[in-house]
């Protein structure tokens, strides 16, 4: 394995051959979710996972994470659809009195775009929640937001700095390859096309996230995979998804859990298909699909500790 070195151009992670992170995302959301992602790691794909700094099972992931120490674990920044760590008077432009964030995408899209969001909060309350992990005696890996908030500029730049002031130099690329699916998947699944046709349209960052990460020499993958799935992957999905990997490092997003009474009364649209991933995630069918396209699974850690030889 090779990194290469970070410039404006190519500040990725690049490979001759292909190279795949299973991240699960929302670790720390509830409790069956914390056990459906460490089960999916010792019995399955998931090789890395991202913690919520506030999650309501918090503690629970923590306990979990130490006791899986061949897990990569990061920070999954949380800018909406959640609670703030820092009091929400430090961050009015992000959290209202109660330390709640705006549940709304489109809404935090709008005021992105518009720069209406304070970079000086973001990377403030960035900070505090990697911080807290790591205060936790969690060796934070990398990084990504919830709901890839960070696709947009004005969350990266603030969110590099917070990162780097916190010794973590790896995140999420949240930009997918130009064909996601073959169009074969795509006429046999209509519902699909809403989610792609959105994606694409915000690849239209893809080229200032590469340079600002470049710049400020992070390591990252080649791009994403799984976000047009997100709710809808199933062990079809997953072998079409796997058959389009182009060469390189790419990272497959995953939102693993049990559909239990905890996450039944969590303000998630992602219920049973998070059960249906940890079942897709643990099959022993989707390990030997990936062996047999020569798909090697890594984890952030070794992203990480690729960039750190290379810049010996």
């Amino acid at each position: 394995m090779r990194a290469t070195p970070m410039s404006s151009e190519r500040p990725c992670y690049t490979s001759p051959v292909r190279h795949l992170i299973v991240n699960a995302d929302d670790f720390g959301y509830t409790p069956g979710v914390n056990r459906a992602i460490v089960e999916a790691h010792t019995r399955g794909i998931v090789t890395s996972s991202t913690l919520m700094a506030n999650g309501p099972a918090f503690a629970q992931a923590v306990a979990l994470a130490k006791a899986s120490p061949q897990l990569s674990v990061g920070c999954h920044v949380v800018l909406i659809d959640g609670e703030s760590v820092l009091p929400a008077a430090q961050i009015p432009s992000l959290a209202k009195g109660d330390a709640q964030f705006g549940k709304n995408l489109k809404s935090f899209a709008v005021r992105a775009l518009a720069t209406r969001l304070r970079p000086q909060e973001i990377e403030a309350e960035a900070t505090a929640q990697i911080r807290k992990l790591q205060g936790a005696g969690i060796a934070v890996s990398h990084i990504d937001t919830h709901k890839h908030t960070h696709l947009f500029p004005a969350v990266l730049q603030p969110l590099l700095r917070a990162a780097a002031a916190c010794g973590v130099r790896a995140l999420r690329n949240p930009f997918g390859p130009r064909r996601p699916l073959r169009s074969s998947q795509l006429l046999a699944r209509p519902n699909l096309w809403t989610r792609v046709a959105e994606v694409r349209i915000l690849q239209r960052f893809a080229g200032r996230f590469r340079e600002a990460v470049g710049r400020a020499g992070f390591v990252t993958p080649d791009g994403t995979l799984g976000i047009e799935v997100t709710g809808v992957l199933d062990e079809e999905l997953f072998r079409a998804i796997a058959r389009t990997i182009p060469k390189g490092t790419w990272e497959f997003v995953c939102h693993p859990g049990y559909n239990d009474s905890d996450l039944q009364a969590a303000n998630t649209r992602l219920k049973q298909s998070r059960q249906t991933e940890l079942r897709v995630l643990t099959l022993p069918q989707a390990r030997e699909v990936l062996a047999e396209l020569g798909v090697n699974l890594i984890s952030y850690h070794e992203l990480a500790a690729e960039l750190a030889r290379s810049t010996r």
